[in-house]
């Protein structure tokens, strides 16, 4: 994992098109389930009890709140890309997202990018990026989509 350094409109250009990387794996552990489920209000017992989930849950342990990991997507996105000399970044859309696949508790994660188009709107970037959240030896990712960040360059 290495991740690369852009500084600009113009350098941020020269990848369109290109798979940019994949994140480190991060685990999602039940400590940081159980603080998302607080944070959100949302404290459906899949997430939390894992007592009932091995017997009236299907994956047989709590899983990752889906909105959980999709918060991590910055962190998950900072290891694969740096983008330096910003005045300041907004996340801008999320475009087709798909969860296909339940992350349970203790289960590691890590992001795959790949940089689809970028527009100049009058000196922002506009930076349409596909993403998939891949589960350490799973079949299937998490899940798929694009986003898109709004970088405001120097």
């Amino acid at each position: 994992m290495s991740s690369i350094t852009i500084r600009s409109l113009k350098e941020l250009e020269q990848y369109e098109g290109q798979e940019l990387g994949v994140s480190g794996y991060h685990t999602i552990t039940q400590e940081q389930i159980n603080h998302f489920a607080d944070a959100t209000l949302d404290h459906q017992w899949i997430h939390l009890d894992a007592e009932r989930v091995k017997t009236e849950s299907p994956f047989g342990a709590t899983i990752a709140h889906g909105y959980l990991t999709v918060a991590l997507l910055p962190y998950l996105w900072n290891q694969i890309v740096q983008i330096e000399n910003l005045k300041m970044q907004v996340n801008y859309e999320i475009e087709s997202l798909r969860f296909n696949q339940a992350v349970l508790v203790n289960g590691e994660v890590r992001l795959r990018a790949r940089l689809l188009t970028v527009k100049d709107l009058r000196g922002i970037a506009k930076a349409r990026i596909e993403v998939a959240l891949e589960i350490k030896d799973g079949k299937k990712p998490a899940y798929t989509g694009i986003i898109t960040f709004l970088y405001h360059f120097l």
